[in-house]
């Protein structure tokens, strides 16, 4: 082992990094915490002393640490800082802050002290160091306990290109298609893996776990229920007794918001009777589990006839490995299959992030909740893709969308494809093959020791009874652990053991080991187990035979040409750079999205999701043995309690739209509680975020609009008249702070008081929260519960798309609602049941935002805080001359993103937003946040990440567009042909012997003199929206002959 630390060492001071695989092999020997020598990939070796009893030197003292964060993170220097107020008319920031926020709603600011009113703040190095000590809290145990959840191989070239690369974790969403080529063609791909595997004829690009994506299922089958067929009582929803139970429990928590009955069906044998005897009068859909959750793979042609005969819809939960064994569901008669990707290729992670796959029915394609990707064509006809059906999203359908689904898990289902793309559908086979094969030696093995296997057909789990050998479960519990080994802790009689591709000779002769001195037998080595495969005439021959009885796979799998090339690691990593290279992100320039905290993903902040410690734990592992997490979201939840201003949070909600959900539930169980639970009336803005009226339905209120005046701000006299029309009903009031106009409302006050004296909760939306941090809080505005975006304020990377955490922070009131979970107990005294698969949510990611915390400290949250809203008003003033500043408040002042105005352009030049858009991207910038709060506008926000000569950059490309559009509005260009109508340029485009626009093709392409030095081209031209919906394709087909 010495000598191993000593070559692990040495690597270490190389040019390269060396980072931790995601490898959770284990030694036999009983599990010790790593040491944090043994963690360190730093040059500089650590301490003894743990840094959290370390010596703290005073800001004056010589040892203050150097490698502070605050100066790292933000980008304008102190001279930059000095010349942005002199434009604003400001001598210090702390002046320009009054004149920006309300002073009657302002804090004491945050400090650097640990005293319960302010946060160390950790240097890089020290950060790395704590960082190291809680990951050895974790126990390097190897679990095989299952449910959704398996120990994955990560490739070490999707590991380093994809997972720990800037260029696909700092992009955003693909709203921007010209410029999100790569990631959109790998979503396709991912879409492609689901059709191919379920059998389906479409798929989405994601949800957010399985457990939620069930719900999502279910909600679905309400949707294809005419509404008097519902009201008339057809609302249950059947569900199979082996469905995982953390997905029972998500399901529980949906149903009632929509009116739906949840059944637990007795029996999986009688299953298909009580279809029948609920017939069409009654029942909308059915969900089973396909393997189940304790391994057994049944038949469920016969009840998917039943259903259908009944009028409603099959859904299956199912495992991707498992189908390239298994008969497609949709050739059985599913009409929605979905689960975790998980297995292909991602960390565990205690628990996430994870992309769930989702794939339908054609005909139920418009009422499936989520991103899709679909096959489009630009502007001079090449191939394109573009993100499709968009009017299904909730920022359009509102309260009356069935889903609130604002993200996905772009960057885990990119991670997820790429390792289909890298294995193919030989290599998945054979690893499938592989998985099953073991299981089988394994199975032979309890049983010739007198365990009883109680699933009769299975994949890769067995349910054993170990009574039939005379011994109890708790005896075998004992004894795994004891060897480093978790199993599925079913009950007295039954334990479960789930195996995966890390399993190998010394792994499964552990297993059988805990068996034999559980009977007090000699134990065993490989050569053993290897006599039991020869037996059972296994061999890596015949990995890829298929699986015994009617249920075995017979059609081929993912033929596409994509799936079927890049298996060398040079042409894997060729694939994935010439993917990466279409694609805009953090590396190339400024995303300057309103509302979207578009800010730097430190490095720092990132190292520790790649460790084993952290990425090798099992969701539903013993609480013991996961004290690193327990420490680590505890002091998470502190300090986010600390910043907001409230009492209580809980980090399982696993998206900002799952957060504004939690909330809701939260207060709805407070008003239950108090004998209230008639109260169902939601007031809302219209102005917020479409995800809260999307909400406030799916919870079961009736959203009642809220005017805003013609500044922006909200109509008090509106709120008042309505809260007091429904005061015997008001449940809630949801408002964003600031709002998303983009400014600080001075009634916020006044607004929550008027709710809470007619009887409502406040939800204050926490999206905008990287504009207030250390200056107000939500809770101190009058908040009850919120939920803030890990993945904006607290610098968890966009991914491309997900993934996003977004914890709800409340007041001690509604504390002992916040949410628990069948597996693992969370949440408060009298908790809702769980909104996530996992019991802390995607808790590998929490890593991030803990570690951007610790480093920035109380001061330096504030700062960031100040700095961001000085980026966002020395843009709109310097803009001031050129465009409309649609909203600011008395002093002349924006929050953190302004909005501008586009509408007269319109009228002059017969110019629309998404033309300034597309221009935008010549410039080599990605577009603000379009046509949203307000159709006509732009919302741009910098954060305080970006330096003063980028935003100079952006500001210059603006003043040169302004130019661009005057000239088409004084006749100087027409309006049909002009440089934003045929925006963007690629290089195709500039490329063509013949040009024939009015305008030169250095003015298309180099409009200002910088973009001759560095420019980020877009690879298609305008993409045609209305075709790609027209003519929807979602799957890869022949990628490579537009690639």
């Amino acid at each position: 082992m010495s000598r191993l630390i000593r070559v692990s060492r040495a690597l270490g001071h190389g040019a390269l990094p060396l980072h931790r695989p995601f490898s959770i092999s284990l030694a036999r020997s009983s599990p010790t915490p790593t040491l944090t020598a043994l963690s360190s990939t730093t040059a500089t070796q650590p301490h003894p002393v743990v840094p959290s009893k370390a010596y703290q030197p005073s800001t004056e003292s010589v040892f203050t640490p150097l490698d502070t964060f605050l100066p790292r993170h933000v980008g304008p220097r102190s001279n930059d800082v000095q010349e942005m107020l002199s434009v604003l008319g400001y001598k210090s920031l702390d002046e320009f802050v009054d004149a920006t926020i309300p002073k009657n709603v302002r804090v004491d600011e945050l400090t650097n002290e640990d005293d319960g009113k302010g946060l160390r703040a950790w240097s890089e190095l020290e950060l790395r160091r704590r960082a190291e000590e809680v990951a050895a809290m974790n126990k390097g145990m190897k679990s095989y306990i299952g449910m959704g959840y398996h120990n994955a191989i990560v490739p070490p070239v999707i590991q380093r290109n994809i997972l720990e690369n800037p260029a696909w974790y700092t992009a955003y969403t693909p709203y921007s298609p010209e410029q999100s080529q790569g990631r959109l063609e790998s979503l396709i791909n991912f879409q492609t893996i689901a059709i191919s595997l379920t059998g389906l004829p479409i798929a989405n690009a994601s949800l957010l776990d399985e457990s939620t994506a069930a719900a999502e299922a279910m909600a679905m089958c309400l949707a294809s229920v005419p509404k008097p067929k519902f009201s008339k009582g057809k609302n249950v929803f059947l569900v199979s007794p082996t469905v995982s139970p953390q997905t029972l429990a998500v399901l529980e928590t949906r149903a009632s918001g929509f009116g739906i009955e949840l059944k637990i069906a007795s029996s999986n044998a009688d299953f298909g009777a009580e279809v029948e005897a609920l017939g069409s009068d009654r029942l909308m859909g059915t969900l089973v589990q396909y393997p189940d959750v304790n391994g057994e793979i049944l038949d469920w042609s016969l009840v998917a006839e039943k259903v259908k005969a009944a009028g409603a819809k099959t859904v299956v939960a199912s495992d991707l490995l498992a189908l390239t064994m298994l008969k497609p569901p949709g050739e059985w008669g599913a009409d929605i299959v979905c689960g975790n990707s998980q297995r292909f290729g991602v960390p565990v992670g205690y628990g996430g992030p994870h992309a769930a796959f989702f794939a339908c029915t054609d005909d139920m394609k418009r009422k499936m909740p989520g991103r899709l990707v679909g096959l489009s064509k630009d502007s001079s006809g090449a191939p394109a893709y573009r993100l499709a059906l968009q009017t299904r999203e909730q920022h359009i359908r509102r309260e009356k969308a069935t889903s609130n689904v604002c993200t996905a898990q772009a960057l885990l289902a990119n991670m997820a494809a790429m390792y289909a793309v890298y294995h193919g559908p030989e290599g998945l086979r054979r690893i499938a093959g592989k998985v099953h094969s073991l299981t089988r030696v394994l199975a032979k093995v309890l049983e010739s020791n007198g365990f009883s296997i109680t699933n009769k057909t299975y994949f890769d789990t067995l349910t054993v009874d170990v009574t039939t050998a005379g011994i109890s479960s708790q005896v075998i519990h004992a004894t795994s652990v004891q060897a480093g080994i978790n199993f599925r802790r079913i009950d007295d009689k039954t334990i479960g053991i789930t195996l995966d591709e890390s399993v190998g000779p010394l792994d499964l002769t552990d297993i059988v080991n805990v068996f034999y001195k559980a009977l007090g037998k000699s134990t065993i080595e490989p050569p053993a187990l290897e006599a039991v495969a020869q037996e059972l005439e296994l061999s890596s021959s015949n990995l890829t035979a298929p699986l015994q009885g009617s249920l075995a796979r017979t059609t081929d799998f993912l033929p596409q040409t994509v799936f079927n090339k890049h298996h060398s690691e040079t042409d894997m990593l060729r694939y994935m750079m010439h993917l990466q290279e279409k694609d805009y992100s953090l590396v190339h320039g400024m995303i300057p999205l309103g509302s979207c905290t578009m800010k730097l993903n430190s490095t720092s902040s990132m190292v520790p999701l790649s460790w084993k410690e952290f990425g090798g734990i099992h969701p539903f592992a013993p609480v013991d043995q996961a004290r690193g997490y327990e420490t680590l979201i505890k002091e998470l939840e502190s300090d986010l309690s600390l910043v907001t201003g409230y009492d209580a949070t809980s980090v399982q909600p696993n998206s900002g739209a799952s957060g504004e959900y939690a909330g809701l539930k939260v207060i709805q169980a407070y008003h239950e509680s108090k004998g209230q639970g008639h109260r169902d009336i939601c007031l809302i803005p219209l102005s917020a975020h479409g995800t809260n009226p999307a909400s406030a339905a799916m919870v079961g209120y009736k959203v009642v609009p809220i005017k805003a005046l013609q500044d922006g701000s909200l109509d008090l006299n509106d709120l008042r008249a309505k809260a007091e029309q429904h005061k015997d009903q008001l449940a809630s009031f949801m408002v964003t702070y600031p709002s998303t106009f983009g400014v600080f409302e001075e009634g916020i006050e006044e607004a929550c008081d008027i709710v809470h004296k007619n009887g409502g909760q406040v939800y204050v939306d926490g999206a905008n929260c990287n504009s207030l941090i250390g200056l107000t809080s939500l809770g101190r505005v009058g908040g009850d519960v919120s939920h803030t975006n890990l993945h904006k304020t607290f610098s968890i990377p966009h991914g491309g798309g997900g993934p996003g955490v977004g914890p709800i922070s409340c007041k001690a009131h509604l504390a002992p609602f916040l949410p628990t979970h069948p597996i693992i107990p969370t949440g408060g005294t009298s908790p809702i049941s769980a909104v996530s698969a996992a019991p802390y949510g995607s808790a590998s990611i929490n890593t991030i935002s803990w570690a951007y915390i610790k480093m920035l400290g109380g001061k330096g949250l504030t700062e960031v805080s100040k700095i961001a809203l000085l980026n966002a008003n020395y843009i709109a003033e310097r803009l001031r001359p050129y465009y409309n500043i649609r909203f600011k408040n008395a002093n002349g002042r924006v929050a953190h993103e302004c909005l501008i105005d586009l509408a007269e352009f319109e009228k002059s030049a017969g110019l629309k937003v998404a033309d300034f858009s597309k221009r935008l991207q010549d410039y080599s910038f990605h577009p603000p946040t379009a046509q949203w709060p307000i159709s006509t506008c732009w919302l741009i926000e910098p954060t305080e990440s970006e330096p003063k000569h980028e935003l100079d950059r952006f500001i210059d490309a603006l003043i040169s567009i302004r130019k661009e559009a005057d000239e088409i509005a004084s006749g100087a260009q027409p309006k049909e042909n002009n440089v934003f109508k045929n925006a963007p340029h690629p290089l195709s485009k500039i490329m063509t012997e013949t040009w024939d626009k009015p305008y030169s093709k250095e003015k298309a392409v180099w409009p200002v003199p910088s973009l001759k030095r560095s420019k980020f081209w877009p690879t298609v031209g305008r993409v045609d929206d209305a075709a790609g919906d027209l003519n929807l394709v979602c799957e890869c087909g022949t990628v490579e002959e537009y690639a």
